[in-house]
């Protein structure tokens, strides 16, 4: 509601793209609880994203509407094959089952499933595709919710048979694979809660310096955004052993102390902050899980 109408319903097209293949690869309806088919079909669930978003980007009927409003809004602001590839490959790194081995892999996951739809956002709100800067601070804000949500939804994702969290970030609090969520193993899986909290603390932080290319109603949506996002991933920090016992979330009340924080904040546009050791550059360079533990070693 805080984007002018045209930035609103072209984040609409946008969303229901990204949920659309959400679904689809989860086998969710609107983000539900993950599917649970025995051995799945994840391969085929990832072929039919791609074969729809392929006739999407080309500007071909889809039969689903979802899908077309991928292709009305990339004609509209010039979203690339490229950057809707960028989301698709975390589709399909979680069709291997795969899971992360250290930061840098964690970060190379939350670049796919946020951090490029942070980029496409960008686009959307009128940042050109060739402004490097702007996009990498628009990828450190979607870096930030992924890693909020990887530490809210530890209960969740393990119901699913999935684990976010490295396996060297385990080890290190001598959490055995597996077993985070059993309580003798609580008190250690705060600290790593906490670890993932710090670092999305960072990226916000990056995030809020890009949002000063924006314009004021998109600069209040976006920085509303990153406060009730952030939130949740301090509370999850903060909220002791029991905090996966039910889903952490903010408040209406929070939401709207959020926005209006953000519309004071929106006013003072820093020109310079912090960067993230890990950038949307280098992030993109990373072509396997092994390879990404070695650069980061």
């Amino acid at each position: 509601m805080l984007f002018d109408r045209t930035t609103r319903e072209r984040v609409w097209l946008l969303y229901a793209w990204c949920r659309a293949c959400d679904d689809i690869a989860d086998e969710q309806e609107l983000g539900g609880e993950l599917g649970t088919t025995p051995g799945g079909n994840a391969a085929e669930r990832l072929a039919t994203i791609r074969r729809l978003t392929d006739l999407a980007m080309a500007g071909l009927p889809t039969a689903n509407p979802n899908f077309d409003a991928l292709g009305v809004v990339a004609r509209e602001c010039g979203l690339t094959r490229a950057m809707a590839e960028d989301v698709i490959d975390g589709f399909a790194l979680d069709a291997q089952d795969w899971t992360p081995r250290c930061e840098a892999d964690l970060l190379r996951y939350c670049f796919h499933v946020a951090g490029a739809v942070g980029v496409m956002m960008a686009v959307v709100m009128g940042v050109a595709p060739d402004d490097d800067d702007t996009l990498d601070r628009a990828c450190d804000l979607g870096l930030a919710f992924q890693l909020g949500n990887i530490a809210r939804d530890v209960a969740e994702d393990d119901r699913g048979g999935r684990c976010y969290l490295p396996a060297e970030w385990l080890a290190e609090a001598d959490i055995p694979p597996g077993e985070q969520l059993r309580p003798c193993y609580r008190k250690a899986l705060v600290n790593v809660a906490q670890r993932l909290a710090t670092l999305a603390a960072d990226y916000e932080a990056s995030a809020r310096v890009g949002a000063a290319k924006l314009g004021y109603r998109q600069r209040w949506a976006i920085l509303s955004a990153a406060g009730i996002y952030g939130a949740i991933a301090r509370k999850v920090a903060a909220g002791g052993p029991r905090v996966w016992d039910a889903r952490v979330f903010t408040s209406r009340g929070e939401k709207i102390a959020h926005v209006l924080r953000a519309g004071l904040q929106a006013i003072w546009r820093p020109d310079t902050g912090p960067r993230p050791e890990w950038s949307r550059t280098r992030l993109k360079a990373l072509v396997n899980q092994t390879g990404a533990c070695q650069q980061e070693a």
